[in-house]
């Protein structure tokens, strides 16, 4: 991570650099279209040492002058030095860089001095001003794209501390909603074995369905609605077996594409809460009806049953499927209505999901 990050430092600087230089060769050949060739050459020396004077400077300098100390002074002074000697680089420094491409004949001399100097001393210093201009510009320019950059890799780092922290809290969801629904089940079974009922072995092998799923399916991101309705129609068989004929189960769907994506273990906590604080508490002609229609990405998932309390505050109890649902719909989702009532001893819980509303 450390090496990638570094190396992403030194992409943003020679792209910096590659960039500077395209814009003095492009004013190069608006002015000095006659030299065009051999100024090519003195900016390409030229920048090459801008770069790197920039990327000590602001990789180097910088984090060091803004380190924390007991004593602020320190970093003040710190900061006075280092940009003091940052631009004695853009200025004398760049000068004896030019020189050096002189003598290695790689930098062509082409401007003349404005005026007639006395001393070579004053010729240096003319060179040097001259020099320094497009240092400095350089350091308004490398400090103005590393601001946009820093920006725009603080934001990359925040989304996916983002994306992080939000896949952390999916996965402590189904960490609870998975043993959650399997302690109903076997409670399930548990209450056949008691009664010592001729449906024990069938439930069993419901719930090895049921356990093959969770190892693995949950730990996909999205399953597809063909296999969330498969496992939903294993759970109402096995809840069914602990029920006679009084009850009235009864599932539909209409989709349009079986394929499409859904978060695993969506759909079944609204299903097993009918059942557990519906259908268990009812004494006369407990029912559950399911619909699932999905059509043009736009799901719509309706639980009724038969439900004897009323109240609204036993009417909103949740367990912690129920809970975790709406979680992972604040999660993963921007467009979803999940929804709750009771109407003549019937409980209603109604799931809209905008499917392209995944985040």
């Amino acid at each position: 991570m450390k090496f990638s990050s570094a190396f992403n430092r030194y992409q943003f600087y020679l792209w910096s650099g590659l960039a500077w230089l395209l814009l003095w060769i492009f004013s190069a050949f608006m002015t000095h279209e006659e030299t065009f060739v051999p100024q090519v050459l003195n900016e390409v020396w030229r920048a090459v040492f801008i770069t790197g004077v920039h990327l000590l400077f602001f990789e180097w300098s910088v984090p060091y002058i803004i380190k924390k100390r007991k004593m602020i002074y320190v970093n003040f002074l710190a900061g006075i030095l280092f940009t003091g000697l940052h631009f004695i680089l853009l200025s004398f420094g760049l000068y004896g860089w030019k020189v050096l491409g002189v003598q290695c004949q790689i930098y062509t001399i082409l401007r003349h001095v404005s005026i007639v100097p006395d001393t070579a001393y004053q010729r240096m210093m003319e060179d040097v001003l001259f020099q320094a201009q497009g240092g400095f510009s350089s350091f308004i320019f490398f400090g103005l794209s590393k601001l946009l950059y820093d920006n725009y890799r603080l934001k990359q780092v925040t989304q996916q501390l983002l994306l992080e922290k939000k896949e952390a809290e999916l996965n402590y969801l189904k960490s609870q909603t998975n043993p959650h629904f399997l302690f109903n089940t076997l409670n399930n079974i548990y209450s056949l074995a008691i009664e010592k009922s001729d449906q024990t072995q069938e439930s069993i092998l419901r719930l090895s369905s049921i356990l093959r799923f969770m190892l693995y399916e949950t730990s996909e991101k999205f399953i597809s609605l063909e296999q969330e309705i498969a496992i939903v129609n294993d759970y109402i068989a096995l809840e069914k077996l602990r029920y006679d004929d009084s009850l009235k189960v009864n599932f539909v769907y209409d989709i349009d594409d079986k394929e499409q994506k859904l978060p695993p273990l969506m759909l079944i906590p609204l299903v097993e809460n009918a059942f557990k604080h519906g259908v268990s508490e009812s004494s006369h002609l407990p029912f559950v009806d399911i619909h699932l229609s999905v059509q043009n990405n736009q799901l719509c998932f309706k639980v009724k049953n038969s439900n004897e309390y009323s109240g609204e505050e036993k009417m909103m109890k949740e367990n912690i499927g129920l809970t975790n649902v709406k979680k992972q719909l604040q999660l993963l989702y921007t467009d979803y209505d999940l929804s709750f009532h009771s109407v003549d001893s019937v409980f209603v819980v109604t799931l809209k999901i905008n499917l392209t509303s995944h985040v």
